[in-house]
This record gives C-alpha cells, sequence and structure tokens, in this order.
C-alpha cells in the first residue's frame, strides 16, 4: 500500500478541521461533550474522508487532464479502490452515527447522501457551493444531535436544545460557500469577484460570530443562565472576539491576495487559508455557546494541522 498516495487522496491534513463541528455543535446546545459527541466526531471524520476519495473517483478524468500528479491520474491508487474506500467509509459513518441514537443516524444519513449528492452530480452545477455549505451544516447539527440527544429527555427539549445549534450550522455553512465558490477556479484563477465575495462573507461572518448570542434551552425547556460570574463571561467574549479575529485574518489575508492577483496559486493558497480557517471558526463558534475549553481544546489542533499541511496539501 502507498501510504503517500492515500494520505494525498484522503487529503489528512484537512482532517483537523472536522472534529470541530461536532464539539462546536455541542456547545450550541449548552451541554458538556460525551460519549455521542465522540461518536459524531468519528462519524464525521469517515464521512469526511468518504467524500475525498469519492471526489477524486468522479474527478479522475478532469484530473487526468490538469491535475495529472493525483493518486489516481497518476496510477499510484485505482479508480475501484478509491471508490471501494469511499463506500466502506460511508458505511462506517453511518455505524458510528446509528450508535449515537435514532436522531444523529438521521442528521448522519441527511450528511452522507449531501456528500455523495455533491460529489457524483452537484459539484459543477450551481447548486454545487449551496450543498457543501449543507454538507457543514449538518456536520455540526450531527455533533449537536448526538449530544442533545444523551442529555436532555426525548421530545420538545431535545428539539429545542438542536434548534439552538442552528445559527452555529448557518454560520459555518455560510464560509464554507464561500470558500468553495473560490475553489472553482482555483485550478483556472482569473476571477476576482469571487474573491472578494468571500472576502466580504468573511468579515460580515466574523462580526456575526463575535456577537453573544442567547443561551441554549436547558433539558426542561427553559433558558439557563451561562455558568459562572460576570468575570468570566466577560473573559468569554473577549475570547469569543479574540478567535473571530483569528478566523477573519486566517481567511481574509490569502483572499484579499487572491483578489488582488486572482493567479491559479493565490487562488489555491486562498481556497487552503479558508480550509485552515475552519479551525477558529469552530472555536469562536464554541466559545460564543460558552464553551471555553472546547474552543481552548479545537485551537489546539492548529499546529498539528500546520504541520500536516506542508507534506500534504488540503486542497
Amino acid at each position: 500500500m502507498n501510504a503517500r498516495a492515500w494520505a494525498e487522496l484522503l487529503r489528512v491534513s484537512a482532517l483537523f478541521t472536522v472534529p470541530g463541528d461536532a464539539l462546536a455543535g455541542a456547545a450550541a446546545v449548552g451541554a458538556r461533550p460525551g460519549r455521542g459527541t465522540a461518536l459524531a466526531v468519528g462519524a464525521s471524520l469517515c464521512l469526511y474522508e468518504a467524500g475525498m476519495a469519492l471526489n477524486d473517483w468522479a474527478d479522475r478524468a478532469e484530473d487526468a487532464r490538469e491535475r495529472p500528479h493525483r493518486p489516481i491520474p497518476s496510477g499510484r491508487i485505482s479508480p475501484t479502490a478509491a471508490l471501494a474506500a469511499a463506500g466502506g467509509l460511508t458505511a462506517a459513518g453511518l455505524a458510528l452515527a446509528a450508535r449515537a441514537g435514532r436522531p444523529a443516524l438521521a442528521v448522519g444519513s441527511a450528511l452522507a447522501a449531501t456528500v455523495w449528492s455533491y460529489d457524483l452530480w452537484l459539484k459543477h452545477t450551481p447548486a454545487g457551493p449551496a450543498a457543501m455549505g449543507a454538507a457543514r451544516a449538518l456536520d455540526l447539527l450531527l455533533g449537536a444531535t448526538a449530544t442533545a440527544h444523551g442529555t436532555a429527555p426525548a421530545g420538545a427539549a431535545e428539539a429545542a436544545r438542536i434548534r439552538a445549534a442552528l445559527p452555529s450550522a448557518a454560520l459555518l455553512g455560510g464560509h464554507t460557500v464561500a470558500v468553495t465558490t473560490v475553489s472553482r477556479r482555483e485550478t483556472q484563477g482569473g476571477s476576482t469577484a469571487a474573491p472578494l465575495a468571500a472576502l466580504a462573507v468573511t468579515g460580515a461572518l466574523g462580526a456575526s460570530v463575535a456577537r453573544r448570542r442567547s443561551p441554549a434551552p436547558a433539558p426542561g425547556g427553559t433558558t439557563t443562565t451561562p455558568p459562572g460570574t460576570t468575570a468570566r463571561s466577560v473573559a468569554g467574549s473577549v475570547l469569543t472576539t479574540a478567535l473571530a479575529a483569528v478566523y477573519a485574518g486566517t481567511a481574509g489575508r490569502p483572499l484579499l491576495h487572491a483578489a488582488l492577483n486572482p493567479s491559479p496559486p493565490l487562488t489555491q493558497r486562498a481556497v487552503g487559508g479558508g480550509i485552515r480557517a475552519m479551525i477558529p471558526l469552530q472555536a469562536a463558534l464554541a466559545a460564543r455557546g460558552g464553551a471555553t475549553g472546547i474552543a481552548l481544546g479545537v485551537m489546539g489542533l492548529v499546529p498539528a494541522a500546520r504541520t500536516l499541511a506542508r507534506r500534504v496539501s488540503p486542497t
């Protein structure tokens, strides 16, 4: 087995952007991460990698023309092996989601369907960026659903907690739509409008994340006051604002460069920056939900992501 080729096919350096989805979802429902959250993280990782393998299988003819160095067109991995990996990883992801409960399986199934639909049919259509945004939003909701299922009574209280995660899911999905729109020109370059639009979206999202939100409903359906003293609440607000600024800077600088010079290399860097910015965005969303410990833990993934990105491209 060519480990390097599989690492490239599966974009392993981008894996560090995945756990934060479920953790931000847990923070959004106001619950401490537990067994369900861990299962959601595992399901997310499997489904993300399934999407990477399926993406290269579906794009093998295009990659043979434009990116012949990739694992499938270069002959290092066969199309059959890539497709089998996509199927096996999807099955594993759904199995983990099922162990987190029926609501999590329902969300995981919707996520898997979105991933396969994007790679096989929607990628090169106007609906492509929206489908990618929906996939990220569903990934956060998977974490929220799996966590809430184990910490709130079933029924209205559980549904209320999951609804509390919708704003965070929308913010993460909006960022993904912007980055995906830019990525559609990463091999040709030449688009100034897409990076400029993504830059505007990044600024708006950063400002929105920095604003405090209402606390998540408690298991009884009532609203809870965030635990801790006023000083702790202020510290959480400061951390949220700082992480939102880190997010905006991580995504914004390469987008600005791509807007000023929309060459393929700078456009690819802008896409890579947008992918890396997922981590501080997830951390900011967690801090916004009052989970400062989760936020700092998610940010702890940044050094590993940077190190591995130097060896394996996330795009």
